[in-house]
């Protein structure tokens, strides 16, 4: 199975390529810029992606090199998993520029990769999208940046009918791991190795915290599948369904006896409603169908956190 992966240099697309690797396929990752571009554990991403990977620099979505890739060599799968991030968090985020580059040129990738033989388009969405996951309704979007997830799904599932490539959609809820950026995780170590105790601020919202290597083993089963015909469907991945209250006692317990703190817990009384209370994925897995060990899944995150 050869497959052409876009935002591969982010946490989750990073492991995506390393699953489908390790399960076999050939993958090229197409990036925005140039490899040495990138900073930080970004930066460390991509250079260990060549492990597993044949990276096309400067080959962002819809852009004239990405045509070209696609017009010269057959993909059985792309799987478009880069969006637009940059200032994600901040209310002011650009809707309308994220969701036009993230679908740039889609009608003309979309007849390239059939004229070609593509089997099939996987797109990553967000349970933070509207109507996505379960949870109170309205199921509204958490954010601009969410909204765009959104609009971006409509797009990719509009042009992938009009065009006869079937289309499906992996929604994606919050992954933690090694290589993550610095949030909430790296937050409570940073603070249990100073001796101190986390403070949870929104403790009472319920969320769906996944270890990303059990999801990047979902993923790469998705896309298998997805590549072996059929139907477009949409597929959200269960992990630890709690409150975030609770998953920071979780961290605690898993990680304090692996790395030799106390790994304290404090709750604040919750202010910020600002989010819908609840959101979660919708479909559970079974571990053992990946042959997936959450002992070592919480050993290898401890690793990470002892050699940084």
């Amino acid at each position: 199975m050869k497959v052409l992966f876009t935002g591969a240099s982010s946490f989750t697309g990073f492991w995506f390529v390393v699953r489908l690797a390790a399960a076999g396929a050939q993958v090229v990752a197409a990036l925005r810029g140039a490899a040495e571009a990138y900073e930080g554990v970004r930066a460390e991403r991509v250079r260990l992606l060549s492990q597993s990977a044949r990276i096309v620099p400067h080959c962002a979505f819809g852009e004239p090199a990405f045509l070209d890739l696609i017009r010269t060599q057959r993909f059985d799968v792309l799987c478009h998993h880069g969006a637009e991030a940059r200032g994600y968090r901040e209310p002011g985020f650009d809707v309308a520029g994220a969701l036009a580059a993230n679908t740039r040129n889609i009608a003309q990738v979309f007849a390239a990769l059939r004229e070609q033989g593509c089997k099939a388009v996987v797109a990553t969405g967000s349970v933070f999208e509207a109507d996505e996951g379960v949870g109170p309704s309205p199921r509204r979007a958490f954010s601009p940046y969410g909204l765009s997830k959104g609009f971006t799904w409509q797009t990719i599932r509009y042009w992938g009918e009009a065009s006869g490539l079937p289309v499906s959609k992996f929604v994606i809820a919050n992954p933690f791991g090694p290589f993550e950026e610095a949030r909430f995780v790296a937050h409570a170590v940073g603070r249990w190795t100073n001796g101190e105790a986390v403070e949870v601020r929104t403790p009472r919202y319920l969320r769906d915290n996944i270890h990303v290597d059990l999801l990047s083993m979902a993923y790469a089963k998705f896309v298998a599948e997805a590549a072996a015909g059929g139907a477009g469907r949409s597929f959200g991945p269960c992990g630890y369904r709690e409150t975030q209250g609770a998953f920071a006692e979780r961290l605690g317990r898993e990680l304090a006896p692996r790395l030799g703190f106390a790994g304290g817990v404090k709750h604040a009384e919750q202010t910020d409603f600002s989010e819908p209370i609840a959101r979660v994925n919708l479909d559970a897995i079974d571990p053992a169908v990946y042959g997936w060990d959450e002992g070592r899944a919480w050993d290898a995150l401890a690793d990470y956190y002892r050699n940084k």
